[in-house]
């Protein structure tokens, strides 16, 4: 399973990425706009359709760490 971050910057090119990590059962996380120096690039990603979770900066790390103790718990040992 991939994890993609989606932090402040210019531009959509995130926006082709995060479509392809869902694609392949991934998980999308986004900056949040009140977070973000330029909101361009996790606005495009959003519009998407493909982010699933918008989070503030500081919470970026909380959010990744969730997602991998979920996952974990759905594999089982030595898998």
């Amino acid at each position: 399973m991939a994890i993609a971050v989606v932090l402040t910057g210019m531009g959509n090119d995130a926006a082709k990425g995060v479509k392809s990590v869902k694609a392949n059962s991934g998980y999308v996380i986004a900056q949040d706009e009140a977070s973000s120096v330029i909101f361009g690039m996790p606005a495009e990603a959003i519009k998407t359709g493909a982010v699933d979770e918008v989070v503030d900066i500081n919470e970026i790390s909380a959010a990744i760490e969730r997602r991998v103790v979920k996952f974990s718990k759905l594999v089982p040992v030595g898998v």
